[in-house]
């Protein structure tokens, strides 16, 4: 069960109201890399880890928590950016003093600029946050990722946390206010933080490459097509070792040549590697019951309980 505490995570303050940061600021409230998307991706996959991982359902729900206590933190600085707008927007019998805080007409149109872009921040809302990104774009459940599979799971998350930094650091250059950089930095952070968080807890999965069980055929797992023309650029991508499998890479210099005289790709053989269709087919097996008996260990087949009262001896 969850439980609130009203004081917020971090000392969320502003220095004066600033409208149009707060739309910008939409972005990570209800933006696809935004902190209700992170909350609502790690509690999606937290179920499936409950049994079988309890270690990572635990991680997953800790993380989720602290972004739904981001989510308020954004929600609250957005709050105070818009300042006054919510009561002048109140004030129907007279001229709302909102448009005065506005002096001169460059700043006017601006205002009604950032209106038309957001709408739903003014007219809909009356001066509160939406759960839109800063466009007004309505926050979707397909910005989550949860596919039962921590090898998977937890490398969407290292990916989720990654542009969700890069996020802040962006908004970070549309603000002259210290107290929401102050807070800005703080989120920006703890993205880092959980992003090691992730990495660390994927390292404790061995092997975890490939993500998922099957391992992937030897003959087309090191294989690099050169699907461009001018100048090519080498690096560890398509020569060398691979990273994860330890193959050479075989660079396909003319793709469209080579397809054709392979049949489609049918009769290419493996190359640069020790792997062979055997071994794999051996490690597909191997992998398939290992992976297979720890969830059905974990999850009885019968009647089945979430939890216990109380939990840990108290």
């Amino acid at each position: 069960m969850f439980y609130h505490v009203k004081e917020l995570q971090f000392n969320a303050r502003v220095s004066k109201p600033d409208p149009a940061f707060a739309s910008l600021l939409l972005e990570q409230f209800g933006g696809p890399n935004g902190e209700l998307a992170a909350a609502m991706q790690y509690f999606t996959q937290a179920f499936a880890m409950r049994q079988p991982h309890p270690d990572k359902y635990d991680m997953l729900m800790d993380i989720a928590t602290e972004e739904f206590s981001h989510l308020e933190i954004v929600g609250a600085t957005i709050q105070m950016l818009l300042g006054p707008i919510n009561g002048e927007l109140k004030d129907a019998a007279d001229k709302a003093e909102i448009m005065q805080l506005l002096d001169g007409k460059d700043k006017k149109e601006s205002f009604i600029h950032s209106a038309m872009m957001n709408p739903q921040l003014l007219v809909l809302s009356g001066g509160g946050p939406t759960v839109t990104n800063s466009q007004g774009v309505p926050w979707s459940g397909t910005y989550v990722n949860a596919n039962g599979d921590p090898t998977v799971d937890l490398r969407s998350n290292i990916a989720a946390e990654s542009r969700a930094k890069i996020v802040y650091e962006y908004l970070m250059q549309f603000t002259d206010d210290p107290y929401v950089k102050e807070t800005l930095n703080f989120l920006m952070t703890r993205e880092v933080a959980h992003h090691q968080m992730f990495e660390a807890a994927l390292s404790t999965i061995q092997p975890n490459f490939p993500p998922g069980v099957l391992q992937g055929d030897p003959r087309y797992s090191n294989s690099y097509f050169n699907l461009s023309n001018g100048a090519d650029a080498k690096g560890p991508w398509n020569e060398g070792k691979s990273p994860g499998l330890g193959e050479t890479w075989q660079y396909v210099e003319d793709p469209f040549k080579h397809v054709v005289e392979s049949n489609g790709m049918v009769d290419h053989g493996p190359r640069g590697t020790d792997r062979t269709q055997e071994s794999v087919e051996k490690k597909d097996k191997e992998m398939s019951k290992e992976r297979s008996q720890q969830v059905k260990k974990a999850v009885p087949s019968g009647e089945n309980q979430w939890c216990e009262y109380p939990q840990n001896g108290q």
